[in-house]
């Protein structure tokens, strides 16, 4: 991704990419613009998994410039209220308006009721992993736990990994370890809006993905939906008719579509919208159908 593309109080989606093109890590870059008059700073938010090796990347990569890195999760909580309701209930606790922050917009807001000085200078962005509106904020720890404990008093549900996992599966967002890694690139995953070839300069992985683009593709992600109720999951294998053709990536029964969805890599000329595949579940074959990796997109 072009960074030149956002500025400050926007946010992009992007990739780390390795030499052969491959995603070391998908993240969330904020730019911050100018803090305190002093130079830009840019806020990065990747998976919590992965943040070691991403550190270590970074510092690899900008040995010898003037940029600096600091890392803040030790210190920082980062909690995401998501739904079609969240910026109704987020209203009740922050003295800003929401209504006119954009999707991948971000803030500093104030919460209410809390008296620590931290909580006057709270970052907000909408942004989610969930596929609903909604937005996640970056607290100090005892601010994070305070808010925290003010949002689960007052009704607010907490979500496990197991429905985050859904919801963003019904959304067709990728998991890194799952649907993206090393081994795979931006135009496998259908992530190739995030590739711009066009700029003079040079990123990591650039020539991997000229050639690539160049020659085409061998083998892309593709949205799964299942005939009847059987259940394809991570690492399931996928044929077309005797023949194994690729490998479940994520799979689950969706409550929103009241049907069983799965992502999984197969060829090319297997990927075409409308045909069928079959899965194979605890060694009986089950059908499904190629259809849009977004199984579900809120109104």
């Amino acid at each position: 991704m072009d960074l030149n593309r956002i500025g400050p109080g926007e946010a992009c989606y992007t990739l780390f990419l390795n030499q052969s093109g491959g995603i070391i890590d998908d993240l969330i870059i904020y730019d911050l613009g100018k803090i305190n008059g002093n130079n830009e700073s840019l806020l990065i938010i990747f998976n919590a998994a992965c943040s070691s090796n991403n550190i270590t990347w970074l510092k690899k990569h900008l040995k010898g410039s003037s940029i600096k890195i600091s890392d803040a999760k030790k210190d920082q909580i980062l909690l995401a209220l998501q739904g079609p309701k969240a910026q109704n209930i987020l209203h009740q606790y922050c003295h800003d308006s929401l209504s006119n922050l954009p999707h991948f917009g971000h803030r500093k807001i104030q919460l209410k009721g809390i008296n620590k000085a931290e909580s006057k200078s709270i970052f907000i962005a909408r942004t989610g992993y969930t596929g609903e509106d909604g937005f996640e904020l970056l607290l100090p720890n005892e601010v994070g736990r305070l808010f925290w404990k003010r949002l689960i008093d007052d009704g607010i549900i907490p979500c496990g990994l197991g429905a985050r996992d859904t919801l963003r599966l019904e959304a067709g967002m990728h998991l890194y370890g799952n649907d993206i890694d090393s081994k795979t690139t931006p135009f496998e995953a259908g992530l190739g809006w995030l590739v711009h070839l066009e700029i003079p300069s040079k990123f990591i992985g650039k020539d991997a993905l000229e050639k690539q683009a160049k020659e085409g593709i061998k083998q892309r992600l593709v949205g799964l939906e299942m005939k009847d109720r059987a259940i394809a999951r991570k690492g399931y294998q996928v044929f077309h008719e005797t023949l194994p053709i690729g490998r479940v990536t994520s799979g689950t029964w969706s409550p929103t579509l009241g049907k069983a969805i799965a992502l999984a890599y197969v060829p090319i000329e297997h990927s075409k919208i409308g045909n069928t595949m079959l899965i194979d579940i605890r060694k009986k074959k089950y059908p499904a159908k190629v259809v849009h990796k977004i199984f579900y997109r809120r109104a």
